[in-house]
């Protein structure tokens, strides 16, 4: 039986290719958060959906102050499915949440 490499099927069918990447990822963008939430908030949110290898919320570098978003990254990319579609809209911190996979680096 042949199988034909990924990047032949990718070239060939740009909305396969495009379902892979949007659809495979570990990491997601978290939206919506409190300026109080930290790192280990969110992991603690996070982490009963699969192991997190890791969480980044991102702050001013003068003020420090969180810019209310961050991103969590999964050890699979099934927990991070899971965590998207049950955490999406969610309140997290007195804060509705928004999530979507993270561009690719």
């Amino acid at each position: 039986m042949y199988f034909p490499s990924s990047r032949r099927i990718s070239s060939a069918f740009p909305l396969y290719r495009w379902l892979v990447l949007r659809h495979s990822s570990t990491k997601l963008f978290v939206g919506g958060l409190s300026y109080d939430t930290n790192e280990p908030v969110l992991k603690k949110a996070f982490e009963k959906y699969g192991e997190v290898i890791q969480v980044n919320v991102i702050c001013d570098h003068v003020s420090g102050k969180s810019k209310g978003y961050g991103f969590v990254r999964y050890a699979e990319d099934t927990a991070a499915s899971k965590a998207l579609k049950e955490m999406d809209g969610q309140l997290l911190d007195g804060r509705n949440i928004r999530l979507q996979y993270a561009h690719r680096e």
